[in-house]
């Protein structure tokens, strides 16, 4: 049995997992979806100060209160930063973590993985607190994301807080023993060959790869399910 700490990407809450979660929980093991602070059902908490370090702390109190011994970390599109940092910090019970259409960190002791979003989605009206998602942003990154779920994504997603992107994180020696595993998208428009063949930087661990965009948790759960199980051991 494997306890699974989902950690969602931009725009996403713990919703995102709800058609993961059976499968797994189905399949023996347990799941401990997160919502990050600032999006989804706790976008009412959104301020300018949400940044890096509350999401790390959301993660890691989520381990603490639910008393989770030790775990499989799955970070999510920018939360590979999130989950890097967590595993950094909580070393000794991570089991590993899997990098699903994610960042994926480098093993330095310097800042890194943060960026200022107005490059890829343009500038935001002054005083904005997030990015939000956008139709052209989804269609982009997620093509396979149509008809029901399309629309649920459009309903479900909030913005995106803009200190999570812009936030860097700097990993310790702990983060050197942290097994890796990654899990490649190829639909969301990544050079994914270039990455398997290591131009990119090494791959610290095993990959699985799921014809899927940006969002395999929702297009294709099954696969996900599968993947997440086969990589966790």
């Amino acid at each position: 049995m494997t306890r699974f700490v989902l950690v969602p990407g931009a725009w996403l809450g713990a919703w995102a997992w709800k058609s993961v979660v059976p499968l797994l929980e189905s399949a023996g093991h347990e799941t401990y979806p997160v919502t990050l602070t600032g999006m989804g059902e706790r976008v009412h908490l959104a301020s300018k100060e949400v940044g890096m370090e509350t999401a790390i702390q959301d993660v890691l109190n989520v381990v603490q209160y639910h008393e989770i011994p030790e775990f499989v970390l799955v970070g999510h599109s920018f939360a590979g930063k999130v989950a890097a940092a967590v595993a950094d910090r909580a070393h000794a019970q991570v089991q590993r973590v899997i990098y699903l259409d994610s960042f994926r960190p480098e093993r330095v002791r310097t800042p890194q993985g943060g960026f200022d979003p107005s490059g890829e989605f343009g500038p935001q009206p002054p005083g904005t607190l997030g990015v939000p998602l956008t139709t052209e942003t989804l269609d982009r990154i997620g093509p396979d994301i149509q008809g029901a779920n399309r629309a649920r994504m459009m309903a479900l997603a909030t913005p995106w807080p803009i200190k999570l992107a812009m936030d860097s994180i700097t990993l310790s020696k702990n983060y050197d023993s942290v097994k890796e595993a990654y899990i490649f998208c190829p639909l969301s428009g990544d050079p994914v060959d270039e990455i398997i063949a290591g131009k990119w930087g090494k791959l610290e661990g095993p990959h699985r790869v799921i014809e899927a965009g940006h969002w395999p948790m929702i297009s294709r759960p099954e696969d996900l399910a599968r993947d997440l199980i086969a990589l966790s051991k």
